[in-house]
């Protein structure tokens, strides 16, 4: 009898697998931090004989190269893929045995990647499941745009094959698991649901419902702006990640926090957008460690710029290092926690900005008085609708743009308040006299605001 244990990284959107039978497994897309997935194995009391990479990830650090080197696996990787390290090159049609009457089956899915492979499980020659990696996804495709502009649309058209060769090979019962499309940049659409099979896809899928033109132009203009850090995850999977190394950074004093901020380093603070809002140390920059502290952390800071973290509590600082080093920011500069009067220095005091919804900023406008609405959503969500005489700078440019907003009070807002608090800890860290602004999107048409068709 085989079994699929899934690991959920909710903070990047992607998902890993150990599967396998009674004695052996295969690990599939593995995190960084691989210890949980060994701990995972050693609670079935199954040996890790294989793991396999779907493709050269974008978006994340793997850590396939190093579970493969502590377990003594295999290490499954596209033969198209060009690695700099020894693996054992995969091409479609290859199989691995991973236990008696499992096989791991591998199929060529070109389309995220040109080298994109998916792998069937099969029990007694019965696919069983499919690891689709970046492949058919819960209602979507992976996106095709990753790895080179002039490729776009000829992946795209691989997709979409690809697709349509899973459904035709595969039983409508088994089982899709993908290991993007929970909230990640690397799909190609947001999707409804956290489980699917190939029969489901069959009938809802873009990718099986429509005809290719259709389909491709579609997700053309639908693709999002890319996370600038993935530029960085492709070449360091290529050439082969290095450890993680999660003991506790250094202690940072009131001292050496000002002095950090001081040489122009980044201290970043975890604790909830309120708590932020309510007293914070000047200078520094609100990612809630709860959310996609790593996707947002890592497209805003000047790559390798080094990290100070602020937080509650040790625990905090700890979750967030295991979310970091899975983008590559691998070790924080140093780290303070608990009371944050003592994270400034003597004579020194924490520094606050008010916090509203929107309500609050229709009597604003209706008072007369003259403030800046500020705009931090994705192109795609303003097309949506968006504030009448509002300015609109997406959260992902904004450090770089800072100079563009206009003078005056700054009352910022996004879709429902995390990229706001971002915003507003950037523009009050640049001296900037802000109002974040912590409501739904759709608050703002009952609160009587103008809003324009985009």
């Amino acid at each position: 009898m085989f079994f699929v244990d899934t690991f959920e990284f909710e903070g990047l959107g992607n998902r890993s697998y150990l599967a396998g039978g009674p004695h052996a497994a295969v690990v599939v897309d593995p995190p960084r931090d691989i210890d949980q997935v060994i701990a995972a194995a050693a609670r079935r009391g199954v040996r890790i004989a294989f793991v396999a990479e779907t493709h050269v990830h974008n978006d994340y650090v793997t850590g396939g190269l190093e579970l493969a080197r502590v377990t003594g696996a295999q290490y499954l990787v596209p033969a198209g893929a060009h690695v700099s390290f020894a693996r054992t090159p995969v091409a479609d049609g290859d199989t691995a045995g991973v236990d008696a009457g499992l096989v791991l089956r591998a199929i060529a899915t070109p389309g995220h990647t040109p080298h994109h492979t998916s792998y069937v499980l099969e029990e007694d020659g019965r696919g069983v499941a499919v690891f689709t990696g970046g492949s058919l996804l819960i209602g979507t495709v992976g996106r095709p745009d990753l790895v080179e502009p002039r490729l776009t649309e000829q992946l795209a058209r691989a997709q979409y094959a690809s697709a349509r060769r899973l459904a035709d090979e595969l039983d409508d019962e088994v089982p899709v698991l993908p290991t993007h499309g929970f909230g990640s940049f690397c799909s190609s659409s947001q999707a409804e649901g956290d489980a699917t099979t190939i029969g489901k896809e069959r009938t809802s899928n873009d990718a099986l419902t429509l005809d290719v033109d259709t389909f491709v132009a579609q997700m053309l203009a639908g693709l999002e702006d890319v996370p600038a850090y993935y530029a960085h995850m492709g070449p360091a999977n290529a050439a082969g990640p290095a450890p993680v190394d999660l003991t506790p950074p250094g202690r940072a004093d009131a001292e050496e926090i000002a002095a950090r901020l001081a040489a122009g380093e980044w201290v970043v603070d975890l604790r909830s957008r309120m708590a932020f809002a309510e007293g914070h140390v000047a200078g520094s920059f609100n990612f809630e460690g709860e959310g996609k502290l790593a996707t947002y952390l890592a497209w805003l800071i000047p790559w390798g710029k080094p990290v100070t973290l602020l937080a509650d509590t040790p625990e905090q600082i700890t979750d967030a290092q295991r979310e970091l080093v899975r983008v590559g920011i691998d070790r924080p500069a140093a780290a303070a926690t608990g009371d944050p009067a003592g994270w400034v220095r003597q004579g020194e005091q924490l520094v606050s900005f008010p916090r509203a919804r929107f309500a609050d900023l229709a009597q604003v406008r209706e008072r007369g008085d003259e403030v800046v609405v500020l705009d931090v959503r994705r192109d795609s969500e303003r097309v949506g609708g968006y504030i009448d005489g509002s300015v609109h700078i997406p959260i992902h440019e904004l450090h770089g743009r800072v100079g563009e907003v206009p003078q005056g009070t700054v009352w910022v807002h996004c879709a429902g308040g995390t990229r706001a608090a971002i915003a507003a800890s950037l523009l009050d860290a640049a001296g900037r006299d802000v109002v974040a602004v912590d409501d739904g999107f759709d608050a703002a048409t009952d609160a009587g605001l103008s809003l324009i068709s985009g």
